[in-house]
């Protein structure tokens, strides 16, 4: 088995020691463990790294409870269609449905959270099915295969003749098969977008999963204007002058895209690709125009249409993006030409308005400190080569709209599919482990934190130094605003007792620093970043300060 994940290019198994027998044989083969300390915590961190590395990362556990805990993860990559392979040890092939140790029913468990489920029962196929997990997970939209392995299997030696034929295939990398959308389709998309008058793309996650960064870009180059969702930011540079930002649920006064709303929502033909059309990203079906004509690229056909009645091109984004330029570029583009200078001038004067209006909404040296604030401190010192990664909740937005992708294909990791909370530090561990030549600094709130303080010790141990920044409010930010937005009260426990993360920090042999000052901030970040070992900066944040969510704006009892 280990033999078979080198294959797949396999060099690190997220796993706790589990299938021991796997674990102590992955060595021998060039595959070295990063221990988790929560089986959660260890699928979060193959998420990541599998964005990261384009690689389909492995993350192990043993069954019954150990299994339960990684469902989160694989529900998030599930639906935000990161690949990944679970290998999960199950109970003695003599022992099954006798109620053995932590026996249960693994299928069951699995099912809702991935593309594919087995079991391997025969040693002699042990290469066919790890074959089968890593196709399953990379091919088509990906995904999570689980591969369950009896613990007696890994104790036998399989039977194969020397001169047997073996698998040499290398499955590890995804997108695992490329296929480009109907070319008649291709075509009347490129007339539909060169004929009309205010078209705009919309780009998703998809874009930086097929890697079609560079197509992407070679259409925006053509005159198209290009939004993203969180998942999608970093798609195009964002100081690109036909670049409008993130678009979506928080474009209120303050959000930097909230002067494109316009170009949106009186687009007459608008491109989505690799774009789930979720609620979040569409304002909850607010944001994208009722009347304009919708062309959907994405590989996953049945995302086509499912919220936009939309010309259907199923591809894989990077070939579909390139023949679609193709096809755009024997198009007559006067049009698209004519109108470049005065849309160009447009989004410039969005940007203005948009940095003169947020220094009326914020003070920048409010203490408690602003989260606006630190977002501009790390944007002007995170270089572009650096991966910013950040917890569910308000860390997502604040990240999305305070950080600027100054290159294409910049990364800014979110959990976005189911966003849960707790997976801002182990997407940290995850990138680092996929790149450990970059920067990763993370962004969470005390709640996500609180989640995953004992994987502090896992970056320290794997040497996978990161950059933790602790917005800590004392409370569940999104949660109590939420409450008191729909209901002008909130529940008890969306507050917390005062807890130093940095004193938690040193604990574990970590760096730690408290910050309540905002002139404290930026030389605190500096330093870390200057450092080769795991810090967290605590710093004392102003509960009020929300994100530039649509549905607050007005709402008068979140000014308590």
């Amino acid at each position: 088995m280990a033999q078979a994940l080198a294959r797949h290019g396999v060099t690190q198994i997220f796993g706790q020691s589990l299938p021991s027998a796997l674990i102590l044989a992955a060595p021998h083969y060039g595959i070295r463990q990063v221990g988790y300390r929560t089986e959660n915590g260890g699928a979060a961190m193959a998420d990541a790294y599998a964005r990261i590395s384009g690689q389909v990362p492995v993350v192990t556990a043993q069954n019954g409870p150990a299994a339960t805990l990684l469902v989160p993860g694989l529900a998030e990559a599930m639906k935000a269609s990161i690949p990944m392979v679970a290998i999960v040890q199950d109970v003695h092939r003599k022992f099954t449905d006798r109620n053995a140790f932590q026996e249960m029913d693994h299928f069951a468990l699995f099912s809702g959270v991935s593309k594919w489920v087995r079991r391997v029962a025969d040693v002699d196929r042990i290469d066919d099915y790890v074959d089968m997990a890593f196709t399953a997970a990379a091919s088509g939209r990906g995904g999570p295969a689980v591969l369950m392995v009896p613990v007696d299997v890994l104790d036998e030696r399989p039977e194969l003749s020397p001169d047997a034929p073996r698998r040499q295939a290398d499955l590890g990398r995804f997108p695992l098969d490329r296929m480009g959308a109907d070319p008649a389709r291709v075509a009347e998309a490129a007339a539909l977008l060169a004929g009309a008058e205010r078209p705009v793309v919309i780009a998703g996650g998809g874009v930086h999963a097929s890697g079609a960064v560079a197509e992407l870009g070679a259409l925006q180059e053509m005159g198209l204007p290009v939004a993203t969702t969180v998942m999608g930011k970093g798609a195009v540079a964002e100081t690109h002058p036909l670049s409008l930002g993130v678009v979506g649920y928080f474009m209120a006064p303050g959000s930097r895209s909230s002067h494109h709303r316009a170009l949106i929502e009186e687009a007459d033909v608008v491109l989505l690709i690799g774009n789930r059309t979720n609620q979040n990203g569409t304002d909850s079906w607010q944001l994208y125009p009722r009347n304009a004509r919708f062309i959907h690229i994405d590989i996953d056909g049945g995302e086509i249409g499912r919220s936009y009645e939309a010309l259907r091109l199923k591809g894989d984004a990077k070939l579909t993006l390139s023949a679609l330029t193709e096809a755009l570029a024997g198009q007559d583009r006067g049009t698209i030409d004519a109108r470049r200078p005065d849309l160009e001038a447009r989004i410039a004067e969005g940007r203005r308005a948009h940095e003169a209006e947020v220094d009326t909404l914020i003070d920048w040296d409010a203490s408690p400190i602003r989260p606006e604030r630190l977002m501009r401190d790390l944007d002007q010192v995170m270089p572009d080569t650096a991966i910013a990664v950040a917890d569910a909740s308000y860390a997502s937005i604040w990240i999305a709209n305070g950080l600027t992708a100054r290159r294409a294909g910049q990364r800014f990791l979110t959990p976005r599919g189911l966003a849960g909370l707790g997976w801002g530090l182990p997407f940290a561990i995850g990138a680092k482990a996929a790149r450990p030549d970059a920067p990763v600094i993370c962004l969470t709130g005390d709640g996500g934190f609180g989640h995953v303080w004992g994987e502090l010790e896992t970056a320290r141990r794997m040497q996978l130094p990161v950059v933790v920044i602790v917005l800590n409010n004392q409370i569940l930010g999104y949660q109590k605003h939420a409450e008191l937005s729909l209901f002008g009260d909130h529940t008890d426990v969306v507050h917390f007792t005062a807890v130093d993360h940095a004193a938690i920090a040193r604990a574990v042999g970590c760096e730690g620093v408290r910050v309540e000052r905002p002139e404290d901030f930026l030389p605190a970040l500096e330093e870390a970043m200057g450092k080769q070992s795991v810090t967290v900066i605590d710093v004392v944040t102003e509960e009020r300060a929300h994100p530039p969510i649509t549905s607050f704006q007005g709402k008068d009892a979140l000014d308590y």
